[in-house]
């Protein structure tokens, strides 16, 4: 076993400054979307299926331009697509509180997604790319919290921010933290150097000699299609539901949702790096189940702080471990359209949960609808469970013992 010198060095000045741009980005995103939906709802009378559309036609946006964005990378200098994915964003977060109507936010909406798309895919993919090889769950850990933060206390101070301010000064708040991003970059200069670029000839035997598509990625893409379903029902309605219970500080089922988060996320990585995923992902699912149903019999502020204890402990621990499995089961080349794919689903499933969520709401309770939630995670749970005992079932009958399948699997990934 190397010792804590030999153990290549993950807490790089790159590593670092990426993590707090990859904050910033997505505290962006969290600090108006959870406003936004209430902001839409109250300022343009919209039901709940229009408000949901703010959440969906947003991760639609993204997702389209994350292929995009995975392709134009091998073409154009990473930090030119960066900077104007920045740019994007920043202009059109600026740009809400001059919407006169839905149509036109949604429009916004749209534009806002394609800087975001931008921003999501690249910072991610250098990340992958400067994290040991054998420290991936955890650096991935570590990473990942710069998202699970901002996904936790941007929303409370969202919230916070249009109640004592107004919506206005959320949206220009909301801008200033995404163009701060660029002085950073620009300061620390942490992106790694680019590929080089290929002509016509070498493009078309690079993609001749390109590892096929790892079909074993869209099982865990799929596990976090359901989980990020989940997530939409608290981001897009918990403003609401905090109306209806007149709970006023609803806000802090995000402020203690981060606080375990916090402290799941490193203890989380390094479990996947040392016992894999299942270790993680069943107590992890278990915890999700139980917050949305604590959260759907919610009455007080204190059963509100139980299920977002809970609702940490579960996410904090099965998002980074999905991401750092499917980067694992996958070549360095391919690490950009790993995330491209891992992103894609957070935004699908997020979108999916807007709508089918919201309408569940419409057509019954806002309390029926979070036990709709932890049903989706009873399904994520027994799919988990049914396919991993298949494939055990099936890697046992080739006769294989559990260190022979994991390197069959790294032989096949660095084919």
């Amino acid at each position: 076993m190397l010792s804590q010198e030999q153990r290549p060095r993950l807490w790089t000045t790159a590593f670092i400054t990426l993590t707090v741009c990859s904050f910033l980005v997505f505290f962006n995103l969290q600090l108006l979307l959870s406003p936004l939906t209430a902001y839409t709802k109250n300022t343009f009378m919209a039901s709940d299926v229009s408000v949901s559309l703010v959440t969906s036609v947003f991760a639609v946006s993204a997702i389209l331009t994350r292929f995009m964005t995975a392709f134009v990378m091998k073409r154009m200098p990473r930090s030119a697509i960066l900077y104007t994915g920045i740019v994007l964003a920043a202009l059109f977060t600026a740009m809400y509180i001059a919407a006169e109507s839905v149509g036109s936010l949604l429009i916004m909406r749209v534009f806002y997604g394609i800087g975001f798309g931008i921003a999501s895919t690249i910072i991610p993919t250098l990340v992958s790319q400067i994290i040991p090889a054998g420290r991936i769950g955890e650096g991935i850990g570590y990473f990942g919290l710069s998202t699970s933060i901002a996904m936790s206390i941007g929303p409370m101070i969202g919230l916070n921010i249009w109640k004592q301010f107004g919506f206005e000064a959320l949206s220009l708040t909301g801008t200033a933290a995404i163009l701060l991003v660029i002085p950073i970059l620009m300061f620390f200069r942490p992106l790694p150097p680019e590929p080089p670029r290929l002509n016509h000839e070498e493009r078309k035997r690079a993609a001749a000699s390109k590892p096929p598509f790892n079909f074993r990625l869209v099982f865990p893409a799929l596990l976090n299609v359901l989980l990020s379903i989940t997530y939409s029902g608290i981001l897009s309605f918990i403003a609401l539901y905090g109306e209806k219970l007149a709970i006023n500080q609803i806000g802090l089922f995000f402020l203690f949702n981060a606080v375990t988060i916090i402290i799941v996320r490193p203890i989380s990585g390094k479990l996947f790096d040392s016992k894999g995923h299942a270790a993680v992902l069943i107590p992890g699912a278990l915890c999700v189940i139980a917050s949305l149903t604590v959260l759907s019999f919610t009455t007080s502020i204190s059963l509100l702080i139980v299920s977002a204890l809970l609702y940490g402990l579960g996410f904090g621990a099965v998002q980074p471990t999905i991401q750092a499995w499917m980067l694992r089961s996958s070549s360095p080349e391919q690490h950009g359209a790993v995330n491209s794919m891992f992103y894609n689903a957070t935004d699908l499933g997020v979108a999916t949960g807007a709508i089918l969520l919201g309408a569940i709401a419409s057509a019954t309770s806002y309390e029926t609808m979070y036990r709709c939630a932890a049903g989706v995670m009873i399904i994520f749970l027994l799919v988990y469970l049914i396919i991993s005992m298949t494939t055990a079932a099936k890697n046992k009958k080739r006769g294989w013992s559990k260190p022979e399948a994991v390197s069959h699997n790294i032989s096949m990934k660095n084919n």
